[in-house]
């Protein structure tokens, strides 16, 4: 959905089943920003993880300033960079499909910092004792890693990976940066039409229910992971 055309379509003064169905075309694009940021930067997160456990100083070194930036810097601001970058710094033409592209580019590319980080906790948490039954056991690195390791792992920072899902549910707003009409910029939009608050009410009620949503599968994952209780 372009800017023009919502624009077009929240001119005029609309009543309040319309507002909702506008809204929830705009919580379909919130929905695709925020599935898709966390299919690429839970992945992400993890190599990025390995590489700042690295032998290699430098390879460390540079995943350590990458995650400084993108931990340091608004997340806002890394949108507009991302998308507005190619203009100002190779005189790119950007075309409007790329709009989307620059947000989930953005998004991965910050919470895949935050996931590292959690990664790198759980990781260097486990007992050196594992690994040693481990190679005992005639495992490989890589089999007692993914076989062994990544499960514990994945069943201590389960509350972590919660907290900054639900931060990205809220996270999906700063899209508005780049004028794309997920929800809240519709909401926006429709409440800026309508001299009304009542779109940021739905909206607010939107957002909670999908966090309520979110918290509740992870909530669920987490006590599947509870089998020793």
């Amino acid at each position: 959905m372009t800017l023009q055309t919502g624009m077009m379509l929240l001119a005029a003064k609309m009543p309040l089943d319309m507002m909702i169905s506008k809204m929830s075309e705009g919580m379909v694009e919130t929905l695709k920003i925020f599935f898709l940021t966390l299919l690429f930067s839970l992945p992400l997160g993890l190599v990025i993880a390995f590489g700042r456990m690295a032998k290699n100083r430098i390879l460390r070194y540079i995943v350590t300033v990458y995650i400084a930036i993108m931990r340091g810097t608004p997340l806002m601001l890394q949108v507009m960079a991302i998308y507005f970058g190619p203009n100002y710094l190779l005189h790119i033409r950007i075309p409007r499909s790329y709009r989307f592209i620059a947000i989930i580019v953005a998004f991965a590319l910050n919470y895949a910092a935050y996931f590292a980080e959690i990664y790198r906790s759980g990781i260097e948490s486990m007992p050196v004792g594992q690994y040693e039954a481990a190679r005992l056991l005639g495992y490989n690195k890589a089999q007692t890693f993914f076989k062994i390791i990544l499960p514990q792992v994945i069943k201590r920072i389960l509350p972590s990976i919660t907290n900054e899902v639900i931060c990205l549910v809220k996270d999906t707003s700063l899209a508005f940066s780049i004028a794309y009409l997920e929800m809240f910029t519709v909401a926006k939009q429709i409440a800026s039409s309508n001299t009304s608050f009542t779109p940021f009410i739905i909206a607010g009620v939107f957002y909670f229910i999908f966090n309520s949503v979110v918290a509740w599968v992870m909530n669920f994952a987490e006590k599947k992971l509870n089998y020793y209780k």
